[in-house]
């Protein structure tokens, strides 16, 4: 999901898309952009390039100036080879064709071949290798849009016992015409299964399988050779690692925006469905909400501007698009053609909306409290909820780092017991605001050490990056909750505050392992931005969390457990190192009301003991592991597409997969979005924890205050 102005869910998306920003340039101008990449983002340094002020289009002649950018400071690679150039050929076939249903294995290699001399082509500003790979695709696109039109006509049959491996790289790309048709025609059952399972009736599950073929053969055959070479650029950049990327320029714009917190625009969360862009959610404080006049499932037909422009039709066309027209400066105005389906009956009417900035609150750092019962004594934890590391280097901006310092200084007033922050769905964010956030717990301590190219040689730097902060915010007892997709930045402060034994970190068995580090430059105005992989990141104790992430020091079920997510499961991955270990002896606080006890394994152990009890008697925790044991039995193996029909039943009368919990949460209400979260097992089961460590801790304390005189750092029992 992308804020841009509104923001856009993609029907391709599912699960959590994660942030990547960037922190660093020049004249100690931080500089912060946040770049989608599947399920994670990443840590980046940015710098700031002189930007013209006549706006370029991407165009062939840009192409190799572009290429050669990311060799300049890329960590690994320092010049193009035949590999890059190899691995770049698949990348772009994998990007035109991800699910091998268009593309045969004849096909692949037929632009392998197109494409086998493209860097002396592009030297010469030649890019009709790039084309007329493009056109093979949109000729084969257009062949299964035709004969999904026969194959689906009055002579179809549905057969539930229809078999299929959807699993592409498994499958491998079809060897021959008549083995891609077979796929297809397995392909077509399950996309019916798709439809008949919400309910639809089978002719007219029919019909929407037919229109989704022919609006995806509009949208190829409608690329604009700027999309094209912005796709093959991002190909070319994959080539290197999986986290160097191009960045066109409209998805730049959506990264600053969506870094920032803020937006202007109406408010409002968009789908496409069938063809219609639906409005899935309203967000509260914005003019799509404050009018009053929308609601869910709402779809707009038609889009105007100001108050005389004629409506655009905007039925069929891409969501990107439609969010392009709606997005807009504050203050302006926007029209919008709804049209509404209540009960039997449809209505179509305009709605006149005014611009305006939106904080995106659901994405901000939030706090809430929780007690726990400990023998004949109440015990309050705060848990702090933080989606990303956002922050909006603007004067006056917001930060993450503020936000959650502001929330500790709260929870700290208020005399809590215990802290949980909760990073199991924050995929990644500003560097900077993740050694600030270290330091609110340690103080002054080094964090994490970056190492970088220096010479085109090849010579390695490391440099360190410290937390200076003179107080530690918040000293008492500390839980960290991660799953398989809390990464970069998620990862440097987990295992930073593992590292010095400041806190408890528990969740998935490991993270997402992004252990790399990015930079973002923008390019001359028009062009966009390049990221390019150029260092990785260690913590204090000297270990890359590349692979292998933080490990939990107790394991919970929760978020995405099982799933087959993490950067060595990504395409070309750089391998993991290790250095010396370069903790700061000043980080350990033992006087006065900032001092913080150091963990001891014999107490995690025994937490994790007492978890494990707890989990084993749990109800919620059963069900989750039962549902996770299903999912894990049908990963990458053979569907039969008739299953499909009775999961769904299933599903509606309660037994819902965590896989499911992106879709779940689209249309609800802030409020219930957060009853859903706090509901959630490893949540519940974090806060118990941080309790149980605050009563562990508060006896290790009055030990040490007997013997040391150190006294809490509030009214709690801890320090």
């Amino acid at each position: 999901m992308s804020a841009v102005g509104v923001q856009e869910k993609s029907q391709m998306t599912k699960g959590p898309l994660g942030l990547l920003t960037s922190a660093g340039g020049f004249s100690n101008l931080w500089l912060s952009l946040l770049v989608v990449f599947g399920l994670v983002g990443s840590v980046a340094i940015a710098q700031l390039m002189t930007r013209s002020e006549v706006r370029r289009e991407l165009n062939c002649a840009t192409l190799r100036p572009i290429q050669s950018k990311f060799y300049e400071k890329h960590i690994v690679h320092s010049a193009e080879s035949k590999q890059i150039r190899d691995r770049a050929v698949e990348q772009f076939v994998k990007r035109l064709d991800p699910i091998r249903l268009y593309l045969t294995e004849p096909d692949a290699k037929e632009i392998e071949k197109l494409m086998g001399n493209l860097s002396e082509q592009l030297s010469r500003r030649n890019c009709e290798a790039i084309k007329k790979a493009h056109q093979l695709y949109s000729r084969r696109v257009a062949e299964r849009a035709k004969y999904a039109e026969t194959y689906l006509g009055s002579k179809f049959k549905f057969d539930p016992k229809t078999e299929i491996l959807l699993d592409g790289e498994k499958r491998g790309r079809a060897k021959t015409p008549a083995a891609a048709r077979a796929f297809h025609e397995k392909y077509m059952q399950y996309q019916v299964s798709i439809h008949l399972a919400t309910g639809t009736e089978l002719e007219e599950a029919k019909a929407q399988v037919v229109r989704n073929y022919e609006r995806i053969q509009r949208r190829v055959e409608g690329t604009s050779e700027e999309d094209l070479f912005s796709m093959f650029l991002d190909a070319y950049a994959r080539a290197l690692d999986p986290h160097s990327s191009y960045l066109s320029q409209s998805a730049l714009e959506d990264f600053e925006i969506q870094m920032r917190l803020s937006l202007e625009g109406i408010g409002a969360t968009l789908s496409s469905q069938d063809g219609f862009t639906v409005i899935e959610q309203l967000i509260p404080g914005g003019a799509a909400f404050e009018s009053g006049s929308l609601r869910p499932k709402d779809k707009i037909v038609a889009v105007g501007q100001g108050e005389k422009e004629d409506f655009v039709n905007v039925i069929e066309m891409d969501l990107r698009d439609v969010v392009r027209m709606i997005r807009g400066p504050k203050g302006s105005k926007v029209r919008l053609m709804i049209l509404r389906k209540t009960g039997e009956t449809t209505e179509r009417f305009p709605v006149t909306l005014v611009r305006d900035q939106i904080r995106l609150e659901d994405d901000a750092a939030a706090i809430t409290y929780h007690e726990r019962q400990e023998g004949d004594k109440k015990l309050q934890v705060a848990l702090i909820n933080l989606p990303s590391f956002y922050a909006d280097n603007r004067r006056n901006g917001r930060s993450s780092a503020r936000d959650v310092q502001r929330l500790l200084s709260e929870a700290r007033k208020k005399g809590v017991d215990a802290v949980v922050l909760d990073l199991s769905n924050n995929g990644g964010g500003s560097l900077r605001d993740a050694v600030d956030i270290s330091g609110l717990f340690i103080g002054r301590a080094n964090v994490v050490k970056q190492s970088m190219r220096t010479t085109s040689e090849g010579a390695i730097h490391h440099e360190v990056l410290r937390a200076n902060d003179e107080r530690v915010t918040y000293p008492g007892p500390l839980v960290i909750l991660n799953s398989r997709v809390s990464a970069s930045a998620s990862e440097i402060v987990s295992g930073t505050l593992q590292d010095y034994k400041r806190a408890v970190v528990v969740g998935a068995d490991h993270t997402f392992g992004k252990g790399s580090v990015q930079s973002v430059e923008y390019l001359p105005a028009g062009l966009g931005a390049i990221k390019t992989t150029v260092g990785m990141f260690f913590t204090p104790g000297g270990n890359s969390t590349q692979h292998q992430g933080v490990v939990s020091d107790i394991v919970l079920d929760g978020l995405y457990a099982g799933a087959d997510v993490g950067e060595k499961t990504l395409d070309h991955s750089l391998p993991p190192q290790k250095i010396r270990p370069f903790l700061s002896p000043e980080a350990y606080v033992t006087e006065g009301p900032d001092a913080w006890l150091q963990l001891e394994k014999s107490v995690v152990e025994r937490l994790k003991k007492q978890s494990q009890e707890r989990v084993a008697k749990s109800e919620e925790f059963k069900k989750l592991r039962e549902t996770l044991a299903k999912n894990e039995g049908r990963r990458g193996r053979t569907v039969v597409v008739g299953d499909i029909l009775s999961e769904r039943q299933k599903a509606k009368e309660g037994e819902e997969s965590p896989e499911d919990e992106e879709e779940s949460l689209i249309g609800l209400s802030r409020e219930e979005r957060q009853k859903r979260y706090l509901e959630r097992a490893d949540v519940q089961e974090a806060i118990t924890i941080a309790a149980d460590l605050a009563r562990e801790l508060s006896r290790v304390n009055i030990t040490l205050g007997e013997k040391s005189k150190v006294r809490p750092a509030t009214g709690t029992a801890t320090p």
